[in-house]
Order: structure tokens, then sequence, then C-alpha cells
């Protein structure tokens, strides 16, 4: 998979580094309102772009369920833990994954929050099914030492991270959500912006997914993060005032 145009692409951005702390602060604001907003309506959080952005401003949204205000509120939380993470510049580790999770979870399931399943699992319209529950100890940790050793290009070795733990399901719930910020970790310490993976796109999402569970092909997965990639620029381009050549 070449993905020589996004390292061009970085090397753009990272002429203009360090960007202005305006520019920061107002895309630090719009990436987190839509990482949000997003990631949770893949899960079926129902909460519109304005409605999420109404209760991360602390505000209750009628008709709207707990869990759903908790969700917007835990994946704010998770988001800012993993950018203290990426500050540090810590390797990818089982520990970081949990922690995650535990965020994702807070206050909603704290029982499961942060552990690995202990029953079995199917996921919902998918051909792969998980692992037994007895596997995913040692599942993970073979996932996190295929990834600290592997010498793909970061792109990919993010989005292998992200199919991967997918595909384990290694959590009875929020293992799409994590396995989106653990992807977003991982592309940010290489100097590259966050992945939105946008509800428009769920089904291919999904389809792609299943496809490198199932098949082994994890082209279709990984054409869409490239994509995906690309378009996380178009924010900071747009901020700059500049037009990429």
């Amino acid at each position: 998979m070449n993905l020589f145009h996004l390292d061009l692409l970085k090397e753009k951005l990272d002429q203009y580094r360090p960007l202005p702390k305006a520019v920061l602060d107002n895309l630090h604001e719009d990436l987190i309102l839509r990482w949000i907003y997003h990631s949770n309506a893949i899960e079926g959080n129902t909460l519109t772009l304005k409605e999420t952005k109404v209760a991360l401003e602390g505000i209750t949204v009628g008709g709207k369920t707990l869990r759903e205000h908790l969700e917007v509120i835990n994946h704010r939380d998770a988001i800012l833990f993993v950018e203290t993470l990426v500050q540090k510049s810590e390797i990818v580790s089982e520990w970081q994954v949990k922690n995650i999770h535990q965020l994702i979870l807070k206050n909603i399931d704290d029982e499961n929050a942060g552990q690995y399943r202990g029953t079995n699992v199917i996921i919902a319209g998918a051909k792969h099914i998980p692992p037994d529950f007895l596997q995913v100890p040692q599942q993970m940790e073979s996932l996190i030492q295929e990834y600290q050793t592997s010498k793909r290009h970061p792109v990919e070795r993010a989005a292998k991270l992200h199919c991967d733990l997918v595909k384990i399901h290694p959590f009875v719930d929020g293992n799409g959500r994590a396995a989106r910020l653990l992807m977003n970790l991982e592309l940010m310490k290489f100097g590259f912006p966050s992945v939105i993976l946008p509800i428009e796109r769920r089904l291919e999402y999904y389809e792609t997914l299943d496809k490198a569970h199932v098949e082994g092909n994890y082209t279709p997965f990984f054409s869409l993060i490239d994509e995906m990639t690309s378009l996380s620029f178009v924010p900071y381009w747009h901020a700059l005032g500049i037009k990429p050549e």
C-alpha cells in the first residue's frame, strides 16, 4: 500500500508547525465535536451534531437518554486522555487500551469498564464471530506485540491496529469507539491529524471491517482509512488559508 501522498500532505503541514495558538484552539474545538458526534453516532447515539455541542457545554438535551449524554462527556474525556498520551509519546500497550475503554464506559457500565469480556459475544449483522473470551487476553497480548514490531507505514499500522482490535472484540461494549481512539492516538503520535469516520460512511466502514475479519482482505479498509486521512488535512488548509499543491 503506497501512502507516499499522505507523507507529502504531512510534510506540507509540518512547514506551518507550530501552528498559531488561535488556529490550534479553533481546530481542536471543531475536531473534538465532530470526532465525538460521528464516533458515537456510528454506535447508535441519536444526539445530533448541534445537540452534541450543547451536551458538551453541560446542558441536558430534552428527549435524550442519560446514557447518550454520558457517552458525549466520556468520549471527550477519552480524547483528552489520548492527547496526553500523544504528548508523552508512550508506546502502545494494553494498559492504554484498558484505560481508554474505562473512560468510554465510565458511569455507564462500571463493572465492565476497562475489563476484558468474560463472556462470548456476537457482532450484530457481521459474518465474523469474535474469539472465545478465554482467548482474549492472549490475543490482545499478541496484537500489541505485533503492532510494536510492525514495519508498516504509520497510517497503515494504525489502521490495522484498529481493525484487529475490533476483530478480537475484547470488551463487552465500546470496542468501536476504543478502536477509533487508539487508531487516532497512533496517528497523532506520528504527526498525522486525527481521522473522523463519518456516520454517512458507516455501512462501508462495517463492510470493510468484516471483509478484513472474514477474508483477511484488509485492502478495502485500508483504502477507506487512506481516504479519511487525506480528508483530515482539509480543516488545516482552511484554517491556514492555504491550498495544498
